[in-house]
C-alpha cells in the first residue's frame, strides 16, 4: 500500500480500539506457547497485504508454538496507538518511513520495539508491460520499444501510447485524482519533460486505473502509468518499472513541497519514490515479556514483495480470503517459512508441518 492509501485510511478512521476489541481468535490454544500465558493480540489493519502477514504469523504461533491469538481491527493510526498503550501486542506491517512522530518518540523511549524488516523492497513508479520492451514469444508479441528503460526514453516512444482523445500525444495513466501520488507524479511529468508528449490522465478510482492496465495487457497493447506494490495485479501481470534518478531526501522534499503548493510547473528536481520498508512492531506490554523463541520467529519473518504479490493474485484468482492465501503459501513454500523457525525447537516446525497436512 502506498502513502496515499495510508493517508486516506488515517483520515477515514473513526472507530477506537476500545470499540473494536473482542474480535474472535481464529484458532484455539494447542500447547504452552513457550511459557506465555495469555492470547497474543495482533493489530488487523484491514488491507490484504498486512492481513496475510498477520494470518501467516498467527497460524505458526497457534499450530507451532501452541499459542492462543486474537486480533483487534483498526486503521493504521489507532493500531499504532494501541501498541503504545499495550492494547495490541504485534503489528506485522509497520511502515518504517511512514510512521507519525508519536511512534518515533515511543521507540526512542523504549516503550515499543521494531524487529527486523518483514519486507524491504516494495516499489511504486512508472510501469509498462514487459512484453513492450522484451516481447513475448508465447503470445506472439514483438518488442515495440526494445530500448525503453528509463523515463527519459519515453518521449521517443510517445506514439506507442497514443491517447484516443488527443492522438498527437501519448497517454500517461497517473495516480487516482486526489491521492498523494498524483501530485508527486504531476511534478515528475514537468521535470522529466513529458508534458509536451503525453496527456496526464487521472483515473477517478483505483479500480479504474487497474482496469486500464488489465485491459491493455490482455490485448497485448502498450500501456504506461503509475502503480505500486504489493498488489494482486502485480502478481498477475509481468510489468516493468522504468528507471528514474535515484531517490534522494532533498529531491523528494522538493517534489513534495511543489505538489502540496500545487505548483508542479515550478519544480526543478525529480527522482524515484523511496523503497518501502516494513517491520514487525511489538507493543509496550509485549516487548519486554515476549518469550525468546517467539521473538526469534517474528524477527526472522521476511517475505519478498513479489511473493506477497503472488498471494494477493491467488486471492483474486480463487475468490479467496487472506487465511486461504496464507495456508496455500505455507503448503507450497516450506523452505520459506521453515527459515523463520530455524533457530527455535525443531518440534515447532514439525507441528506446523503436521497442521498443514
Amino acid at each position: 500500500m502506498t502513502t496515499h492509501r495510508r493517508l486516506r485510511r488515517l483520515l477515514t478512521a473513526s472507530l477506537t480500539l476500545a470499540l473494536l476489541a473482542g474480535a474472535p481468535a481464529f484458532a484455539q490454544d494447542a500447547g504452552d506457547c513457550a511459557g506465555f500465558d495469555r492470547p497474543i493480540v495482533f493489530g488487523e489493519l484491514g488491507y490484504d497485504s498486512a492481513d496475510i502477514l498477520t494470518d501467516l504469523a498467527r497460524f505458526v504461533l497457534e499450530e507451532g508454538f501452541g499459542c492462543a491469538t486474537d486480533a483487534i481491527p483498526g486503521a493504521t493510526l489507532p493500531i499504532l496507538q494501541g501498541l503504545i498503550r499495550g492494547d495490541v501486542d504485534v503489528d506485522m506491517e509497520v511502515w518504517v518511513d511512514n510512521t507519525p512522530e508519536f511512534w518515533h518518540e515511543a521507540l526512542a523511549a523504549g516503550e515499543i520495539r521494531e524487529l527486523s524488516h518483514v519486507f524491504d523492497d516494495a516499489a511504486q513508479g512508472f510501469y509498462v508491460p514487459r512484453y513492450l520492451v522484451e516481447g513475448d514469444a508465447e503470445r506472439g508479441i514483438e518488442p515495440l520499444a526494445p530500448d525503453l528503460r528509463a523515463v527519459t526514453d519515453l518521449p521517443r516512444y510517445a506514439d506507442l501510447f497514443r491517447d484516443p482523445e488527443q492522438p498527437d500525444k501519448g497517454r500517461f495513466y497517473n495516480c487516482v485524482i486526489g491521492w498523494y501520488c498524483e501530485g508527486i507524479n504531476n511534478v515528475k511529468m514537468v521535470v522529466y519533460e513529458l508534458e509536451d508528449h503525453f496527456t496526464n490522465f487521472r483515473p477517478g478510482t483505483g479500480i479504474a486505473l487497474e482496469t486500464t492496465m488489465q485491459t491493455a495487457y490482455t490485448l497485448g497493447e502498450p500501456w504506461l502509468g503509475y502503480y505500486w506494490e504489493p498488489t494482486g495485479i502485480m502478481g498477475r501481470l509481468d510489468m516493468l518499472r522504468l528507471e528514474e534518478p535515484p531517490y534522494d531526501d532533498a529531491c523528494f522534499a522538493h517534489m513534495n513541497a511543489m505538489a502540496e503548493a500545487d505548483t508542479p510547473q515550478l519544480a526543478t528536481d525529480a527522482c524515484d519514490y523511496p523503497v518501502v520498508v516494513a517491520a514487525v512492531g511489538l507493543g509496550s506490554a509485549f516487548a519486554d515479556t515476549i518469550p525468546a523463541p517467539i521473538e526469534s520467529f517474528l524477527d526472522a519473518f521476511y517475505l519478498q514483495t513479489a511473493t506477497i504479490n503472488e498471494m494477493l493474485a491467488f486471492m483474486e484468482a480463487n475468490d479467496a480470503g487472506t487465511q486461504e492465501a496464507a495456508l496455500a503459501f505455507m503448503r507450497e513454500s516450506p523452505d520459506v517459512w521453515g527459515a523463520w523457525l530455524a533457530d527455535v525447537d525443531p518440534a515447532v516446525t514439525e507441528r506446523v508441518r503436521g497442521a498443514l497436512e
